[in-house]
């Protein structure tokens, strides 16, 4: 990949030098750039476009309230279950490939989620638009760490992948309430097909096949348990959500999601070459790291989906205003996202993920204010400051995992970045649903959830900053 940057020949030797002038993208690599960049923002707007919708949605396809988490938990799912094992088959038989494939599975399945005719077409759909999605972040996030070498110009790529991402998601929330109250909620799946196919056409051209040159073995044992083990999980905490943790299908599938998570790990123990790092995961930068990325990532899921129900169901809201009030989180999501750096920069990346949970839970806390008859301006205000808070924590948790790794093992930090994200989404949603939806009425479930999610941060916030104080 060809990178321009300016000519050093000329340079008098008493001059600054030349290599702290930041290095140009080429023209073809801006168009790499594009690619990878435009099919992440579609991921990203996947994540949120639906939300405003999932009330007429629910009422067109006969799907009850309690059955609305399956829109979002359907896609989640397999993103998050078959991360890991996409991601380690594109290393072995080619990320550009299996990136290509994943743009048409995603593409397929969107147009399958625009037509369905029942609940049960639609969360198909929606099931292989989070598949292809699993394939489609992994390689694209290997696609652009292989394309622009470590130093400013992958930092100044990631940063534009990584502001993208809080920029899709925004895009999907105002542009989800304006297509549902305009177009109705088939065209915010049809725009995810649309969005597909632009980025299929060029991708082919300029993309270059990429893939590890020693060819590890696939880890097929732990590639199956970790897999297996989501899926299990996140089916039991769905389903209960639905129907309590009595019936016999929760609990066979819990005790199997639980028995083949430590499975992996047992695994992963002996394996030459792990899906995860074992001892990686020991280092308390890569533990507690993680821990507040999947708890970031899992309690702002839930909150901007019980939120997404309160404004309309209890507020009476159109989609169109409730759009602009996730406009609004996601507009001071960007504005946070351009000032983290800085802030990283004076206080450290450790400081600044234990600040913003904290801060992330007391925002967020701050929505028990909210009442039956109004409550519109506080959960505007608060969401979008707890949102600020929030991408704070994925700048810095991303940071503080891969800090002090050597080179050679920073694809495997990278992959547990990715993973943290994607598991992070998946649980939340199905996890604290269950509280959502088992009180006496939607307004109950809100508050419940509030006040768990916002307990929740507070402690992962007090634990990361003991954590890596030590560190």
């Amino acid at each position: 990949m060809a990178i321009e940057s300016p000519s050093t020949s000329a340079a008098p030797a008493a001059s600054p030098p030349v290599a702290s002038v930041p290095p140009r993208l080429s023209g073809r690599a801006r168009l790499v750039l594009f690619v990878l960049c435009a099919a992440q923002f579609m991921v990203a707007l996947d994540f949120s476009v639906l939300n405003v919708a999932l009330p007429v949605l629910g009422k067109d396809l006969g799907l009850s309230t309690t059955g609305l988490q399956w829109a979002i938990t359907a896609f989640a799912l397999p993103s998050g279950g078959f991360l890991l094992l996409f991601g380690r088959i594109a290393d072995l038989y080619g990320r550009r490939r299996l990136f290509l494939a994943g743009l048409a599975v995603f593409g397929g399945s969107s147009l399958l989620a625009t037509l369905a005719w029942d609940p049960a077409s639609f969360l198909a759909g929606r099931a292989l638009q989070g598949l292809g999605a699993a394939v489609i972040v992994p390689t694209g996030m290997s696609l652009l760490t292989t394309t622009f070498p470590e130093g400013p110009l992958r930092d100044r790529a990631l940063g534009i992948s990584g502001t993208l991402l809080s920029l899709g998601f925004t895009v999907g929330m105002v542009a989800g309430g304006v297509l549902t109250e305009t177009l109705g909620w088939r065209s915010t799946m049809g725009l995810l097909a649309l969005a597909s196919a632009v980025v299929l056409v060029p991708a082919p051209k300029v993309l270059e096949e990429s893939r590890t040159t020693d060819r590890p073995r696939l880890d097929v044992p732990g590639a199956v348990s970790v897999t297996g083990g989501l899926l299990a999980l996140i089916y039991a905490l769905s389903t209960a959500a639905e129907r309590g943790f009595g019936g016999a299908d929760v609990l066979v599938t819990l005790v199997l999601g639980v028995t083949l998570l430590a499975a992996f790990v047992v695994v992963e123990s002996r394996s030459a070459a792990p899906l995860v790092s074992l001892p990686m995961l020991r280092r308390r930068t890569v533990a507690f790291g993680n821990l507040g990325g999947l708890l970031t990532f899992s309690m702002m899921s839930t909150v901007v989906f019980v939120l997404t129900l309160y404004l309309q169901e209890v507020l009476d809201l159109s989609p169109f205003a409730t759009g602009l009030v996730f406009g609004v989180q996601g507009v001071l999501s960007v504005v946070a996202g351009m000032y983290a750096p800085k802030v990283i920069g004076r206080i450290g990346a450790r400081r600044t993920l234990a600040l913003s949970l904290l801060g992330q839970g007391l925002f967020i806390g701050a929505l028990l204010g909210l009442g039956t008859e109004s409550g519109v301006w506080l959960a505007t205000a608060a969401v979008s400051l707890a949102s600020m808070c929030h991408l704070g924590a994925i700048i810095a948790y991303g940071l503080t995992v891969t800090s002090g790794i050597p080179n050679e093992q920073q694809g495997l930090a990278t992959g547990l970045v990715t993973t943290t994200q994607q598991v992070g989404l998946t649980v939340g949603i199905p996890l604290l649903g269950v509280l959502a939806t088992t009180q006496d009425t939607l307004f109950d479930g809100v508050r419940t959830v509030v006040a768990v999610a916002g307990a929740v941060l507070l402690a992962a916030g007090a634990a990361v900053a003991a954590g890596l104080r030590r560190s």
